[in-house]
């Protein structure tokens, strides 16, 4: 399963108090701070509320 690297580029502050609760039930604390998630529909639908927020990058799993 593919992986996703999420990276919080922007402050919470302002921000909807259900786009803050998003950020913190994704892991997020802070600007610059990366968690990595398994590529979900739940994930995915986290990461879209938040597409101002974060950054995301696809973590590849090669078959080894």
């Amino acid at each position: 399963m593919n992986q996703l690297e999420v990276t919080q580029i922007r402050s919470s502050i302002k921000q909807l108090k259900k786009q803050k609760q998003t950020l913190k039930a994704l892991g997020l604390r802070g600007i610059s701070k990366k968690v990595i998630h398994n590529d979900t529909h739940n994930i995915r639908g986290m990461i879209a509320k938040v597409t101002h927020l974060v950054e995301v990058k696809e973590i590849k799993k090669s078959k080894a």
